[in-house]
């Protein structure tokens, strides 16, 4: 009866612990997350379409969204610090170019190896943001623009845009008084 209470206990975990949804944030919050979006998107955008339209080379991709909702949606957040993010988006960067390299032959295993291998490194390395997965992910399954980069992914676009968005939210999370950025640099 012991392997029975054992399966019961494991599914009682998955209701969850906690009543209701997470507070509401002030209007302020809102309106200062936006603007933060809004400026290191754009910012991003903007570079890429200045410096490397006509090349083969592009700026934005897809892990920069998750990026943002930390960075200016949830600045306070341990996964939100320069550490996290700069260190996630190239190490993941790293490891998934390597695992398209060695085995696109097998891209399903290419995928899997990426973000699995991503996530223990950036454990070892504490740079462990929740999006970085994405970043070893498009590395093997991206466009053949992102393929062709090679590991001029890990520094344009996986370092350079996330520098690009750090400088936006050191400038825009420390203007209201409610907010400061970051907590912690390394």
């Amino acid at each position: 009866m012991k392997f029975e209470s054992s399966w019961r206990g494991y599914f009682r975990k998955w209701r969850g612990t906690t009543a209701g949804g997470p507070p509401r944030v002030s209007n302020e919050e809102v309106f200062w997350s936006w603007i933060g979006a809004l400026l290191g998107i754009a910012a991003v955008a903007g570079v890429g379409r200045l410096f490397f339209a006509g090349l083969d080379l592009t700026l934005m991709i897809g892990s920069f969204g998750a990026s943002a909702v930390l960075l200016y949606g949830a600045p306070r957040s341990p996964l939100a610090q320069p550490r996290n993010l700069i260190g996630g988006h190239a190490l993941s960067a790293l490891v998934g170019v390597l695992c398209w390299t060695w085995l696109h032959d097998t891209p399903w295993l290419a995928q899997a190896l990426a973000v699995a291998t991503a996530i223990a490194l950036m454990h070892l390395t504490r740079t462990l943001p929740c999006r970085q997965g994405l970043g070893a992910l498009i590395a093997t399954l991206g466009s053949a623009e992102i393929q062709r980069l090679g590991f001029w992914y890990v520094l344009i676009p996986a370092t350079l845009g996330p520098l690009i968005l750090l400088v936006v939210a050191l400038l825009v999370n420390n203007i209201p008084t409610s907010r400061r950025y970051p907590e912690i640099w390394f």
